[in-house]
Parts: C-alpha cells; sequence; structure tokens
C-alpha cells in the first residue's frame, strides 16, 4: 500500500543478542479474508482484540475528561485553571516524544504498551480514591494531568507504530481508518455518557469507571500474540546518534516531512474547538451551554462520518486526498468565522462543524498512513514520536494563541484566521509535492 521504503540493510547483531521474531506474522489473517471492505483489518486477531479493548479504555476517558473539567471549574471557576489542564497534559509530548521514539524502537511494543497501561491506570485509580472520598485539591488533579502527560509521551508513538505489527502494511490504512471511527465514537458517546453520571451521580463515579475501563486493556495485551519486536538494523549508537538518525529521515524524506508539518500547522491554527466553540455559542450564536454541547456533537459526528467513510471506501493514503480535505476544511472554518461573526442561522453552524470534522478526520487519518506507510521498520518508532510530538505537542500552544486571538479580536476572526492559515499551508506544501512528483517522473523517464 502507498510507496514502500526498503529498509536498510540490517546490521549484524552480536550472538547471544538477537532480537526475537513476532510468534505470528501479520500476513496471515486467522478469519476468512470476505470480510466487508472497511472491516478487513478485522481479519487480524490481535487487531480485534486492541480495537474492542480501546472501546472502553476511550469511552472511560472521555467520561472522565467532561467531569474533570466540570470539577476543576466547579472548585475554582476559573477558566485558565480550566486551561491549565491541558498545558499540564500535553506539555510533556514536547519535551519527551522524541526520546520516547528512541525508546519505542529499542522495545517490544507489546510490554512497553502494558507497562504504560498500568501506569496510567495507577495514577488514575489514585485520582478517583481522592474525588471518591473527597479528599482531591487542585494541585493534585494537576499533579496527576502531568503524569498521565509523562506517560502519555512514551504510550503514543507505541500505539500508533504498533497497530502496523498487528495489520501489515496492506490493512494499515483500513485500521488507521477504523481507529479514527473508534475515536470519534466514543466522543460522542463519553460525554453523554458522563453528562448522565454527573447528573444522577457526581463526578466521583466518573473517574472511578475511567480507573475500571483500563483492565480490559491490560487483559487484551496480555493475551495478543503480537509482540511489536524492534527490528535488526539501527542498534549501535548511542540514544542521540539513534534520536538524530530519525530527525535526519524526516528531514531528507518529503513524503513523511511534508505531511508532518501540515499536521502540526492543522493543531495550532485550525483545531482549537475547545476554546472556540463556547466562546462561539455564548457569544456568538446565543445558543448557550446545550448549544455548545450541540456544536461538539457535530463535530464528532462529521469526524465519524469521515472515518467511517474512508474505512469502507477502501481507499489508500494519496497526497491528493490529503490535502484536498486540508483545503476544505480551511475553507469550512473560514465560512464557520462568518456565519458566527454575523450572528446567522446557528444550525448552519452546525452543519459547517460537521463538515470540519469530517475533513478534520479525513486528512488526520491520510497524513498518519502516509507517514507510517513511508517509514522503514527499524525507524518507525521514531518517526512516529515527531509526528506525534509536532501534533500533539503543539496542542498547548495551539489553545494559548486560540484564547489570545480570540480576546484581542473575537472568536469568529480567530476561527477564520486559523481556517486561513490551515488553506494556505495545503495550498503551499500541494505546490510543494506537485514540483517532486514532477521531478520523480523526469528522472524516471531520463533513466
Amino acid at each position: 500500500m502507498g510507496c514502500t521504503q526498503t529498509p536498510a540493510a540490517p546490521e549484524r547483531t552480536p550472538p547471544g543478542n538477537e532480537i526475537p521474531r513476532p510468534l505470528a506474522p501479520v500476513d496471515a489473517p486467522d478469519v476468512d479474508r470476505a470480510l466487508p471492505l472497511g472491516l478487513r483489518a478485522f481479519s487480524h486477531r490481535d487487531y480485534r482484540v486492541f480495537w474492542f479493548t480501546q472501546l472502553f479504555s476511550l469511552t472511560g476517558t472521555w467520561v472522565q475528561s467532561l467531569a474533570q473539567s466540570w470539577l476543576v471549574l466547579t472548585m475554582t471557576d476559573s477558566p485558565v485553571a480550566l486551561g491549565l489542564i491541558g498545558v499540564f497534559q500535553f506539555g510533556p509530548t514536547l519535551i519527551l516524544g522524541l526520546p520516547a521514539g528512541v525508546l519505542v524502537d529499542r522495545l517490544p511494543k507489546r510490554r512497553l504498551l502494558a507497562a504504560t497501561q498500568i501506569a496510567a491506570a495507577t495514577i488514575i485509580g489514585v485520582l478517583a480514591i481522592l474525588v471518591v472520598t473527597g479528599q482531591v485539591q487542585l494541585w493534585q488533579i494537576y499533579a496527576a494531568a502531568l503524569a498521565l502527560g509523562v506517560v502519555s509521551s512514551v504510550d503514543m508513538p507505541t500505539r500508533q507504530s504498533f497497530v502496523v505489527d498487528l495489520v501489515g502494511k496492506d490493512d494499515l490504512m483500513n485500521a488507521i481508518a477504523l481507529n479514527s471511527a473508534l475515536f470519534n465514537t466514543t466522543r460522542v458517546a463519553g460525554p453523554a455518557l458522563a453528562g448522565l453520571l454527573l447528573a444522577a451521580y457526581g463526578p466521583e463515579i466518573c473517574f472511578a469507571l475511567n480507573a475500571v475501563s483500563y483492565i480490559p486493556v491490560i487483559a487484551g495485551l496480555a493475551v495478543m500474540r503480537t509482540h511489536g519486536n524492534p527490528q535488526r538494523g539501527g542498534e549501535d549508537g548511542s540514544p542521540m546518534d539513534r534520536l538524530r538518525e530519525g530527525l535526519s529521515y524526516v528531514r531528507k524524506t518529503p513524503d513523511v516531512r511534508l505531511p508532518i508539518i501540515l499536521a502540526g500547522l492543522m493543531a495550532v491554527f485550525g483545531m482549537n474547538f475547545g476554546v472556540w466553540a463556547p466562546l462561539l455559542a455564548r457569544d456568538s450564536l446565543d445558543i448557550g451551554a446545550s448549544g455548545f454541547g450541540l456544536l461538539m456533537s457535530s463535530l464528532g459526528i462529521g469526524s465519524l462520518t469521515g472515518a467511517l467513510t474512508l474505512a469502507f471506501t477502501g481507499r489508500q493514503p494519496s497526497p491528493r486526498v490529503m490535502l484536498g480535505t486540508a483545503l476544505l476544511f480551511g475553507t469550512l472554518e473560514i465560512a464557520l468565522g462568518i456565519v458566527a461573526g454575523l450572528g446567522l442561522s446557528a444550525v448552519l453552524a452546525m452543519v459547517l462543524m460537521a463538515g470540519t470534522g469530517f475533513a478534520m478526520s479525513t486528512t488526520m487519518a491520510q497524513a498518519n498512513t502516509t507517514v507510517q506507510t513511508n517509514s522503514p521498520d527499524q525507524l518507525r518508532g521514531r518517526v512516529m514520536s515527531i509526528y506525534l510530538t509536532v501534533f500533539a505537542g503543539s496542542t498547548p500552544i495551539g489553545a494559548a494563541l486560540a484564547g489570545f486571538l480570540s480576546d484581542l479580536w473575537s472568536a469568529p476572526v480567530a476561527v477564520a484566521t486559523g481556517g486561513a492559515v490551515v488553506a494556505l499551508a495545503a495550498l503551499t506544501i500541494g505546490g510543494r509535492l506537485t514540483r517532486i512528483e514532477r521531478r520523480r517522473e523526469e528522472q524516471l523517464v531520463a533513466a
């Protein structure tokens, strides 16, 4: 699928240090391949285990996320205090994301994922006990967010690069689309469930539910057959040398570098809905808290539709699709800013939010798959750590910028400005990729 990179020649491994090979190759599915096109990644047993256990975990994460925001706002009545949760939770990725990639390429991914899940479950379990007993303080919530951020800086590149070990490159696009569908399904269902639980029982049950949701994930990792062992090659040199090797590969490979740049620009300028949506609902569209929920639900429904469309059409990673949907994303955000700024129909704003979600999930799935399929096996952990450092690590920067611009101008102007930057980036990167492809064709003809 896509452009297949030829791995570097394997280096000789000293006797006694041989790396064990996976027990079950991912290119040997264990069920009938006559599954519907959009579900073919489920032909791999370990991917089925991975997907369905994540269904519990991600739902629990969204439930706690909403309850945690409500708890902090209740404790402080401060939007600044609320925003600091994101800074603590995503800030560590900026510092630890790149070194984590070196670790991912050195250790079996299944064991590393088991360690991160146990660590996260322990942190959330302690926090849940504090909330249930009524002893929780604001600094403890921040400390837990910071600790989870450190764990996530290792967990995210491990999880992303483990998917190809579960399904192989031929089914990677479908697996990433199904993962995106899973994420967006839980993004719709989790907050809805949290709202019911908060109203009936308070935040305590939400934190406890998230702590328990890690049990299926840890059990699922224990029964998987795929190890996600590191590939031969690239074991020599210091950790800094290996990190430089990954950075050098990204810098020299435009098929990897340009999607990473696009994802980073979208994260900083275009994906700050946690800041924009409540401001649009309260100040521009005058639809209140319930309208805020509908705006975010519209975004989630659109994102889920994009993920399912990608899965069931069987579309392979394509620079044209990636850049086209990025351009659509920016254009729809400009339109959303205009509609909100003029105080037009809230229903139209929700439709635009749904379209933005559709374009966003499609672009991100295409970028993720393009980066992974163009990365050699022995470098994939480091390359994905760079991708996630740029993408997830940009979250605090984007949130701060969105808040500043919304305060300086207004939320609608900030939304439209972000959309314009993303649209311009899509056009610029598209021109760059076109020139690169033209040179490749000329070289092929000359050869």
